[in-house]
């Protein structure tokens, strides 16, 4: 993996292309045992669609990338095996959630889920629902995994309008800050009871975390927090 580089952009345009994935066709019966075992220690996983990145390029203020469709399956196994494909990334938006004391606001991901205990913003890997006009819409994805996540909706924070791009190679995360007008224990309190209502919720707690209030020196932090647990799904 390489040092991670952040990028700060303005603009994304994440092209949707056709494309089969040569790893998962090669591989795919040792795929398919892979995910039968992941199946076995976490039952509520699904063999879903996702969509993975390929061509990334940082110029001008904007991150272009194509996209192309493939199955969780095939995603989980080039993930666990340690991205035996180089020139494929897994490209995701996250919601850093910020309160007006400083707190950020982190997830921990609940035991059924393929990533049991880590602890990240709201985010996931980019599916199908997706897609707006041929085109991954992760402002979008954003949004909706927020509201999934802890039943913020839109018009409860406000957005920033740019993205930190934090790029190691297999992964890019692009992250934008979202700025919600309560405490960071108002907010944590708000996310559990809405959690607490929920059959099966993603998320089994919430984290604080408290640092500057800038959010460029702030980023170290961030890094780390994207390292610790960089592929949501």
């Amino acid at each position: 993996m390489k040092v991670p580089v952040i990028h700060r952009v303005g603009a994304l345009d994440l092209v949707v292309e056709p494309w089969t994935w040569p790893f998962a066709e090669a591989r795919r019966a040792e795929i398919s045992a892979h995910f039968a075992d992941k199946r076995r220690e976490t039952p509520a996983i699904w063999n879903g669609r996702v969509l993975l990145g390929r061509n990334p390029e940082f110029s001008g203020g904007r991150f272009s990338a194509s996209y192309f469709e493939t199955d969780f399956a095939s995603f989980l196994a080039w993930r666990d095996w340690g991205f035996p494909d180089p020139s494929v990334f897994n490209g995701f938006g996250m919601g850093a959630l910020r309160c007006t004391d400083g707190a950020f606001v982190l997830g921990e991901m609940g035991p059924h889920t393929a990533n049991a205990g880590r602890i990240y913003f709201p985010s996931g890997t980019p599916d199908l629902d997706d897609i707006r006009d041929g085109r991954v819409d992760i402002p979008g994805s954003v949004t909706r995994e927020l509201e999934e996540e802890t039943g913020l909706a839109a018009g409860e924070y406000e957005s920033d309008p740019h993205w930190y791009c934090v790029y190691t190679g297999p992964a890019v995360a692009m992250i934008r800050m979202l700025r919600v007008n309560m405490s960071g224990e108002a907010v944590r309190e708000r996310i559990e009871a809405d959690l607490a209502a929920q059959r099966q919720p993603e998320l089994s707690a919430i984290h604080l975390v408290r640092g500057t209030r800038d959010f460029t020196p702030a980023m170290p932090r961030f890094v780390t927090v994207f390292l610790e647990a960089q592929f949501a799904t």
